[in-house]
């Protein structure tokens, strides 16, 4: 199947389910211009934009995995960071919150930075600093990323988040505001909906960290590499990154053990700036 008949089989469910495509596009985080253009083939669907539609049209089951298995095979499933800068980061977190915002069981593998939904607004600003971003696109992407937050205070969602105590201890920002940065990693592990675990320096680790990843819950994965985001729904895939997580979970420190470190850390980063 071509992306031009993806978007017939997509238009055809939105008919049948009798909304119009604005409902459909507010749904899906989406332009209605945006949707015109897949349902009319003039622009192939990412497997996150077909996600996102069906998604919205409430299609579930078998109808779902087959269609979401030919958007895969017809879609590119590495994306280059730099088409996301043309066409906003915002955009492209709000494409994450849509996402985000469907998902029971949210796993994060983090040995870079500290996750996207944990960063307080100093933090962003530190790890696009280097990218070009205009004054206002670097709010914009700021703004973006902490409205993302909001999923996190929703308890039918649950989120688990791993870390390595490298990403705890990279200097991205100034001393205090990585006091900052720890002390809201310290609150949100509080929430009853949300676990934070950081594999300590000390562990014996189960192999390399290699690069970030995200599981949402067994459907889909972004894995983050140097220059692009890769997505798959390959059955075989998501098992591989399941199981690297599983492997990193067994040694990370989690709830009070996981507090006690972060916050020894934390006053490192004070005491180093009163010495400043």
């Amino acid at each position: 199947m071509k992306s031009t008949d993806i978007g017939k089989a997509l238009r055809k469910l939105r008919e049948a389910s009798g909304k119009q495509a604005k409902i459909v596009a507010r749904s899906a985080v989406m332009s209605p211009s945006k949707i015109s253009k897949i349902e009319n083939g003039a622009l192939a669907p990412s497997v996150i934009d077909v996600e996102r539609i069906l998604t919205a049209l409430e299609v579930r089951g078998e109808a779902k995995a087959r269609l979401m298995e030919v958007a895969r095979q017809a879609a590119t499933e590495a994306t280059a960071w730099r088409i996301y800068r043309r066409s906003g980061l915002h955009k492209h977190q709000e494409e994450i919150r849509a996402i985000e915002a469907s998902t029971s069981l949210l796993r994060v593998f983090q040995p870079s930075c500290i996750p996207g939904l944990l960063q307080t607004p100093e933090y962003v600003r530190g790890i696009f600093k280097d990218y070009g971003l205009t004054s206002d696109a670097m709010e914009k992407m700021v703004g973006a990323r902490l409205v993302r937050h909001e999923v996190l205070y929703d308890t039918d969602h649950r989120f688990h988040f791993l870390i390595t105590e490298a990403v705890l201890r990279w200097k991205l920002v100034e001393p205090l505001k990585m006091a900052g940065q720890i002390d809201r990693i310290i609150a949100v592990s509080r929430l009853p909906n949300v676990t934070i675990g950081v594999v300590p320096l000390s562990a014996r680790q189960p192999g390399l960290p290699t690069s970030a990843f995200v599981l949402f819950d067994t459907r889909l994965v972004t894995i983050e590499i140097p220059h692009a985001e890769i997505t798959t729904t390959e059955p075989p895939d998501i098992d591989l990154y399941v199981s690297k997580f599983q492997k990193f979970e067994a040694v990370a420190v989690a709830g009070d053990d996981m507090r006690a470190l972060a916050a020894d850390i934390r006053d490192e980063f004070l005491r180093e700036r009163e010495t400043s």
